[in-house]
């Protein structure tokens, strides 16, 4: 039992180091690019709502209209309700914006939130493990808890934290090309070149290591690809 439990020993925590190194680098950045979507979005939601320097500047408009008809001999009550506000409709554009942004905000809180917990459970995985002295007893639930991590696949998990984060900066990157088109067309345009060329990318490096199983890179979703593909 204690060539196992050594072995078993140096296979979890390298494992485990893994899992936390990733996590760690996806809360660090989960936590960033949320402050930066948060930043647009405060931008962005107000497009939704009518803008209030407008509201102004047709009750100045009014007001001063009816002063003039005072000054007249007018009464301003005759005067008709040209200035009346008419009822606001957000552009689909707006609200494609801030749809798109919601999402990638609420993902990446999400991602930051399950690295936080894989952090938990790897730390409690191997807790587990260590409390008991016993060889014998420690490789029966190291074995045990091994197979929990099997049957919940646990692997995919942590595997689908980095893809979440990425569908939420493409999520973001999608929106800042629509809300940059009724702003300046040319930057909107280079934008979307950009995107569409990091999109592309992103197909190749993941589909090479289906074809190169040797291949280095690879995205997380290379694996889900190469089970439906294989």
């Amino acid at each position: 039992w204690s060539f196992y439990v050594n072995e078993a020993e140096k296979f979890d925590k390298a494992l485990v180091e893994s899992w936390k190194a990733d996590m760690e680098g996806i809360v660090i950045f989960a936590g960033l690019f949320s402050a930066s979507v948060t930043a647009f979005i405060i931008e962005g939601y107000k497009t939704l709502s009518p803008d209030p320097s407008k509201m102004t500047i047709t009750l100045l408009a009014q007001i001063s209209s009816q002063l003039a008809a005072i000054s007249n001999g007018t009464n301003p009550n005759l005067l008709s309700p040209s200035f009346a506000p008419a009822s606001f409709h957000p552009a689909a554009s707006s609200i494609a914006v801030n749809t798109l942004w919601f999402f990638s905000l609420a993902f990446g809180l999400v991602c930051a939130l399950g690295a936080n917990m894989v952090q938990q459970w790897a730390r409690n995985y191997l807790q587990l493990i260590e409390r008991r002295p016993a060889p014998g007893k420690r490789a029966r639930i190291r074995s045990f808890l091994y197979e929990g991590i099997e049957t919940f696949r646990m692997k995919a998990v942590v595997e689908a934290i980095p893809a979440l984060l990425h569908v939420s900066l493409f999520l973001f990157l999608i929106g800042l090309v629509i809300f940059l088109f009724p702003i300046s067309l040319p930057i909107a345009t280079t934008m979307l070149a950009i995107l569409v060329l990091v999109v592309a990318m992103y197909m190749v490096v993941t589909i090479l290591p289906i074809y190169y199983r040797h291949c280095p890179y690879r995205t997380p979703l290379s694996s889900p690809c190469w089970r439906i593909f294989r």
